[in-house]
């Protein structure tokens, strides 16, 4: 677990991050914080999520976002016009 936490480290830096056990089904609640403490992004993933080199991407892309969105420097209706904008390019292939 302590492998999982330094990539995450590394991989959502400049935020401090923080892995804590969760849940009676071996959930992991990852937080992270910013440089003055404050918890930024607080969510849960269970424990296959965190050790899948693939799902572990998909969970640093995810709070990638998270991170824009509480920030301010992305709206989730951007999001959506993306997704729709990328499943209708796969639609006129």
């Amino acid at each position: 677990m302590e492998s999982i936490s330094l990539l995450l480290g590394e991989a959502l830096s400049p935020y401090q991050v923080s892995l804590s056990p969760s849940g009676s089904h071996g959930e992991c609640r990852v937080t992270l914080k910013n440089s003055h403490g404050a918890i930024v992004v607080e969510r849960e993933f269970n424990q296959a999520q965190l050790t899948d080199k693939r799902q572990l991407t998909d969970v640093v892309d995810g709070l990638h976002r998270d991170v824009l969105i509480a920030e301010g420097r992305l709206e989730p209706c951007v999001i959506a016009a993306l997704r729709n904008a990328a499943l209708d390019k796969r639609a006129a292939l």
